[in-house]
């Protein structure tokens, strides 16, 4: 790993600072089963520098989206601490934009007004609301289709609008969970490369969630792998790739880098098997019976 690209990401602001997180959930006694505590997050602690893009990247229910959930203050921890900016996460907030698999937009309205949707929230008047939301539509790619409406648009068509309307209302931080797996193949890589062309451009500081090893080596500065649950920051891995990254991923260190994190992923898992805890799945265990 080159010196200098250590030096570039140590020399960036703390923008979010997580400290001794742990949850757990208070499973209730069923005819069946009894009471018992599931712990999905256990000693978790990191750091996401200033305009980095990290990537978090884990076996299935290990607590990545869960986490995500507290950084946009949608779930609390059961004990530990998130701060942004040296003050306390305690729930949701403009400062924070959220990017979800499923994209959530409304359909009873324009992408034009979906994207608005946060600057209503704001009370933007409304011609600089049409202004922002033009900007945004158009870095996206959309503006031929700024009057259409959700059904009438392509999966990855409404990602993008979800992404714009994240934006437009300008957070500090942009959380993104699996934004890109409802897509097919070719479209994700698209969208991929529309992503980091938009994070050049904003600056923005960026979360992204991924099962996709692949995905987080192509995007992040930095990937926070995490262990089977209880889940924890195993190890970070400095992404040592030059920018911008077109037709990085036939390349000989892009294998490199992807392989090293496959390891740890692996290794993990095995280990978590043969203790009888791996591939846990924590909605599962949470729910119906759960006491949130």
């Amino acid at each position: 790993m080159a010196e200098n690209t250590i030096e570039r990401i140590e020399e960036k602001k703390d923008k979010i600072i997580a400290k001794n997180i742990r949850r757990v959930y208070q499973i209730k006694a069923t005819e069946n089963n009894a009471g018992h505590e599931f712990e999905a997050i256990k000693e978790l602690n990191l750091v996401v520098k200033q305009g980095e893009l990290l990537a978090i990247v884990g076996p299935s229910g290990c607590g990545k989206s869960t986490f995500l959930d507290m950084l946009a203050g949608l779930e609390k921890p059961t004990s530990g601490e998130i701060f942004m900016d040296d003050k306390k996460i305690t729930g949701p907030a403009l400062d924070r934009g959220i990017v979800l698999q499923g994209y959530a937009l409304f359909p009873w309205r324009t992408v034009r007004k979906n994207v608005e949707f946060g600057l209503e929230i704001k009370k933007i008047p409304e011609k600089e609301r049409y202004a922002i939301s033009e900007r945004y539509i158009d870095l996206v790619g959309l503006s031929k289709f700024a009057d259409r409406y959700p059904y009438e648009l392509s999966g990855g068509m409404k990602q993008r609008v979800a992404i714009a309307r994240a934006l437009a209302y300008d957070p500090d931080v942009l959380l993104m969970d699996e934004p890109f797996a409802a897509v097919d193949a070719q479209t994700r890589e698209s969208l991929q490369e529309e992503l980091l062309r938009i994070w050049e451009k904003t600056k923005k500081t960026i979360v992204f969630v991924t099962h996709g090893i692949d995905e987080a080596v192509f995007l992040a500065d930095r990937v926070a792998v995490m262990t089977a649950n209880p889940g924890t920051v195993k190890e970070i891995v400095t992404i040592d790739l030059p920018r911008p990254r077109d037709g990085i991923r036939s390349s000989a260190e892009f294998g490199w880098v992807r392989h090293k994190i496959w390891q740890l992923l692996q290794n993990d898992t095995e280990s978590a098997v043969k203790e009888g805890i791996g591939n846990t799945d924590v909605a599962g265990s949470i729910a119906p019976t759960a006491s949130l």
